[in-house]
């Protein structure tokens, strides 16, 4: 439980920032997002960002159950998951991004999904705990 704990308050506080920079600045984050796909080399350079902190995650954390530190291990997951495929298909994977940027509702979406997702972890993280972890 402690390495749930430790992980959510250092992932929850940066998904909330990210979600809420999304949310609040929709036009310059698909500025960036838009330069960003255009190298394949940052692709890269963030898959082999991604993928060591998805695996660091899941070599410390594999809770598998109902309750909020499955995110973790399938944040986790998709870390190692999409760092991979940034490593091998950079291109591919730049493409991607290139196709998704232009839809109306992406911003939004990401914006939710980051901000649901931090506030799960940071709540769970910090909130005071009934038990000691």
């Amino acid at each position: 439980m402690l390495t749930s704990i430790y992980l959510a308050r250092l992932i929850g506080p940066v998904m909330l920032a990210v979600g809420l920079g999304l949310a609040l600045n929709p036009t310059t984050f698909r500025i960036i997002a838009d330069e960003f796909a255009k190298s394949s080399a940052l692709i890269l350079l963030s898959g082999l960002l991604m993928m060591p902190a998805g695996l660091a995650i899941l070599l410390s954390h594999r809770v598998i159950g109902a309750d909020w530190r499955m995110l973790i291990t399938l944040i986790g997951l998709a870390l190692l998951v999409l760092g991979a495929w940034r490593i091998v298909a950079p291109d591919w994977a730049a493409g991607v991004a290139r196709h998704l940027m232009p839809r109306e509702g992406t911003m939004k979406v990401a914006a939710a999904v980051w901000l649901i997702l931090g506030a799960i972890l940071t709540i769970a993280g910090y909130w005071p705990q009934t038990s000691t972890p």
